[in-house]
């Protein structure tokens, strides 16, 4: 499931986008595309680890290799993608090394999409390295877990973050830090943005969609509500006519107030969008200081309760 930690504390994510949210009538697969895609997927998912071993080594081949992966993987789903990169070769020096990217949360197809365009480190669930056939893959990629229910890992992760940038990796966020439908979204929260300040390091906002067979955005591959990752897996796999559409915009620089950068970086992943945030946080209920996360940590330190 999405949603499967009651709200433990005020900083804990939640989404209104459930079922609801989902298309009525999708178009779908014929029965035997079906089968092919299911095929596919587990070869490459077979294959990717296996190509991440190989270029170990060389940081490029290994790079190189596991885009091949993804966008094998990604073909499998049925799933086109499309790149627009408009920045200028200045701008797109800025990110060339070690970066942080910031990018809105819509579904487990997101760190695909994303990995099939440039691999990186990504901060996801916790649980997701148990997630089947998913875990392999994040496993693979070593995903930096998060624990959103424990606010004293807050601080580690940020840590975590800063350092593998400064080591010249790629860190993926998505610090709306839970799903939301792709037409809703939630606003930006500046904590694992603190990485960013802390190794002065610039910042590449990325606008990421999904489009029908119309060039309409849809909320087709949505990861929300109730639905269980193997449910979703297979509705998914059915659907047909989907496109990711990935958009560098220009990189923002770090400055030093983690507010101001996730405001900067809200506009320019959602400048079309034409609507306001479901929710804005509160900067002292959401995003609390290192003094406020351990103090809350020690006030509740059980584990939240699942729902």
């Amino acid at each position: 499931m999405t949603q499967p930690l009651v709200r433990a504390h005020a900083w804990m994510p939640s989404s209104p986008c459930g079922d609801g949210c989902l298309p009525k009538n999708p178009p779908t697969v014929r029965r035997i595309v079906l089968v092919l895609r299911i095929a596919a997927a587990i070869a490459a998912f077979a294959l990717l680890p296996l190509l991440v071993v190989l270029g170990v080594p060389f940081p490029r081949v290994r790079h190189a290799l596991t885009r091949l992966g993804a966008r094998m993987l990604l073909s499998a789903i049925g799933i086109d993608l499309t790149v627009l990169d408009t920045r200028s070769e200045r701008e797109r020096s800025r990110t060339a090394g070690g970066a942080l990217h910031v990018s809105g949360h819509i579904s487990w197809t997101d760190v695909v999409v994303l990995t099939a365009v440039r691999p990186s480190t990504f901060v996801a669930r916790a649980d997701l390295v148990d997630w089947p056939l998913l875990g392999r893959l994040a496993r693979a990629m070593k995903v930096l877990p998060i624990d959103r229910a424990r606010l004293r890992e807050l601080p580690a992760v940020v840590d975590q973050v800063a350092d593998r940038i400064r080591a010249g990796a790629s860190v993926v966020v998505f610090p709306e830090a839970t799903t939301w439908c792709g037409l809703a979204y939630g606003s930006l929260r500046p904590a694992l943005l603190q990485a960013a300040i802390d190794s002065e390091t610039w910042v590449q906002p990325i606008r990421l969609r999904y489009l029908d067979r119309h060039g309409e955005p849809t909320t087709a591959t949505c990861f929300v509500g109730d639905e269980t990752i193997g449910a979703s897996i297979g509705r998914i796999f059915r659907l047909a006519g989907l496109r990711a559409e990935v958009e560098f915009t220009a990189p923002e620089a770090p400055g030093g107030d983690r507010h101001d950068l996730a405001r900067r970086c809200e506009v320019a992943i959602r400048r079309d969008d034409g609507v306001e945030p479901a929710e804005r946080p509160r900067k002292d209920v959401y995003d609390p200081t290192v003094h406020e996360v351990m103090a809350e940590a020690e006030r509740s330190p059980s584990a939240p309760t699942v729902a």
